[in-house]
C-alpha cells in the first residue's frame, strides 16, 4: 500500500510550503554534487577556447598573421562547432552524458595542446576547425544536462552558477596565460605561446577521464540519492512538462517558430562574447598597458563585475519568475558597453568599465537566454533544439570575430567593430522582447 501511495504521488508536485522546503533541500544536494564539477569543467572549456586572444599577442609575427587572419582564425572554430553540434547532443541522449561529456573534454584537450606545433595561417586555421570539432556539443549537452536534473524555478539560478565558469576562466585564465607569456619565453627552447598552449590543454583531459566516473548520466544513476529524493526530481521535472504544453519531439521542434526567434536571440548575445574573449587582451594594450602579465591580470577585472551582475540579474529572474525582458534589458546594457568602448577604448578608466558592462550584459544574458527554451522543450527535442539553438546561435560567434578581424584591418582601429557590435546586440533586444511573448502564445 505504501509503495502505490508513494507511486501515485510522484506525479503531484510540492504544493504547501513544507513539500517546497523538502524539495528545495533535494536540488540543493544536487547541486552541490554536480555544480562544482561542472563548473571546472566550463572553466577549463572557455580557457582553452580564448587563450588564442592572449598567445596571438606574441605569435603573430611568429606566424605572419595580419588582424584579419586572426580574426578569421577566431571564427572557423565554430565551423565545426555548429555542424556538429545537434549530432553531438542526439548522441548524448544515446549514449549517456558521462561518455559524452568525457569523450568532448579529452578531444578538445589533445587538440588544444596540438595548437603549440602550429607554424603558418594555414595550420592555425585547421586547429580551430579541429579544436570546434572537438568541443562540439559541450556547452549545449551540459544545459540539457542540468535541465534534466533541476525544475524551471531552479535554472536561472543553476545556470547562473554554470555560466558563472566564463566569469572564472577571465578572472584566471588571464593571470595565468599573461604569466606564461611573461616566463615561459625560451625554456626547452620553446615560445612561450607554445607553452601557453602545452600547460592549459593538459587539464581538460584528466578532467575528462575523471568525469567518467563521477557523473551520474541521469537521477535515476545517482547511487547518492535516496529512492525518496530521486522520487521527488522526477516529480518536479514532469509536472513542469504536463504543465508547460513543452515540445516533446526533435521534429516538431524544427516547426516550432519559438526555436527560432531563441536562436536569433542567442545569434545576437554571441557577439558581445567575441569583442569580450578575443579582443579584451588588445583593447586593454591600447588603452596603454604594455606588460602581458599587466594585462592579464587587467582582464580578470572584467569577468569580475560581470559575474556580480550575472548573479544578481539570476537572482532578480528567478524572484520575478521573467525571463524575456531581463534578457533584453541586459542586451542593451551590452549595446552600451559596447558604445562606450568604440568611444573610449584608448583611454584606461573607460575601457575598463566599458569592458564590464559588456561582461555584465554578456553573461547574463547567457545564464537567463538557456531558462526560455528549457521553458517549452522537453525529451528528445530538448537535447536536439537546444544544440539546433546553441549552433545557429554561435554562427554569430562565427561572423563577428571576422568582421570585427575585418573592420579593424581596413580602419586600423577597432571602433567600427565596435558599433557593429553594438548594433546587433540591441536588434537582439528589441526582437526577443517584441516577439518572444508573442511566439509564445502562438505556439501555446
Amino acid at each position: 500500500m505504501t509503495t502505490t501511495n508513494r507511486t501515485m504521488t510522484t506525479d503531484i508536485p510540492p504544493t504547501t510550503a513544507s513539500d517546497i522546503a523538502a524539495s528545495d533541500v533535494v536540488f540543493r544536494r544536487v547541486a552541490l554534487r554536480l555544480i562544482p564539477f561542472l563548473f571546472i569543467c566550463y572553466v577549463l572549456n572557455y580557457i582553452d577556447r580564448v587563450n588564442v586572444s592572449f598567445a596571438h599577442l606574441q605569435f603573430r609575427g611568429d606566424l605572419g598573421l595580419t588582424e584579419a587572419a586572426y580574426g578569421l582564425g577566431v571564427g572557423v572554430f565554430y565551423i565545426g562547432y555548429i555542424f556538429f553540434e545537434v549530432p553531438s547532443n542526439l548522441l548524448l541522449r544515446r549514449i549517456g552524458a558521462r561518455k559524452t561529456i568525457a569523450r568532448i573534454m579529452v578531444l578538445w584537450g589533445l587538440v588544444s595542446l596540438s595548437m603549440m606545433f602550429v607554424r603558418n595561417p594555414t595550420q592555425f586555421y585547421i586547429a580551430r576547425i579541429a579544436l570546434g570539432i572537438a568541443e562540439a556539443g559541450f556547452f549545449p549537452g551540459i544545459i540539457f544536462y542540468l535541465t534534466s536534473w533541476f525544475p524551471d524555478r531552479h535554472r536561472a539560478r543553476v545556470l547562473s552558477a554554470f555560466v558563472l565558469g566564463i566569469a572564472v576562466a577571465g578572472i584566471t585564465g588571464g593571470p595565468v596565460s599573461g604569466w606564461i607569456l611573461a616566463n615561459a619565453g625560451g625554456w626547452q627552447a620553446m615560445h612561450a605561446w607554445q607553452w601557453l598552449f602545452l600547460l592549459e590543454g593538459i587539464p581538460p583531459v584528466l578532467v575528462g577521464l575523471v568525469a567518467l566516473w563521477y557523473l551520474p548520466d541521469s537521477p535515476a544513476d545517482a547511487k547518492w540519492l535516496s529512492a525518496d529524493e530521486r522520487a521527488t526530481i522526477t516529480r518536479e521535472l514532469s509536472s513542469h512538462e504536463g504543465s508547460s504544453r513543452s515540445t516533446h519531439e526533435f521534429g516538431a521542434a524544427l516547426r516550432n517558430p519559438k526555436v527560432y526567434v531563441c536562436a536569433f536571440g542567442y545569434f545576437t548575445i554571441t557577439w558581445a562574447g567575441s569583442v569580450l574573449n578575443f579582443w579584451s587582451p588588445a583593447i586593454i594594450r591600447e588603452a596603454g598597458i604594455v606588460s602581458t602579465w599587466h594585462i592579464g591580470l587587467i582582464s580578470a577585472i572584467p569577468y569580475a563585475i560581470g559575474a556580480i551582475g550575472m548573479i544578481l540579474a539570476g537572482r532578480h529572474s528567478d524572484a520575478r519568475k521573467e525571463r524575456v525582458r531581463h534578457f533584453a534589458c541586459l542586451a542593451l546594457a551590452a549595446s552600451a558597453g559596447a558604445v562606450g568602448l568604440a568611444v573610449g577604448h584608448t583611454h584606461f578608466t573607460p575601457a575598463i568599465a566599458c569592458l564590464g558592462l559588456l561582461a555584465i550584459g554578456y553573461l547574463s544574458c547567457t545564464a537567463i537566454f538557456w531558462t526560455i527554451p528549457a521553458s517549452f522543450l522537453s525529451g528528445t527535442a530538448s537535447a536536439g533544439a537546444i544544440a539546433l539553438i546553441s549552433s545557429v546561435g554561435q554562427i554569430g560567434s562565427l561572423i563577428a570575430p571576422i568582421a570585427i578581424g575585418w573592420l579593424t584591418t581596413r580602419t586600423h582601429q577597432i571602433t567600427s567593430g565596435l558599433f557593429l557590435a553594438a548594433a546587433v546586440l540591441a536588434c537582439g533586444a528589441v526582437v526577443m522582447v517584441r516577439l518572444a511573448p508573442r511566439v509564445a502564445v502562438a505556439g501555446a
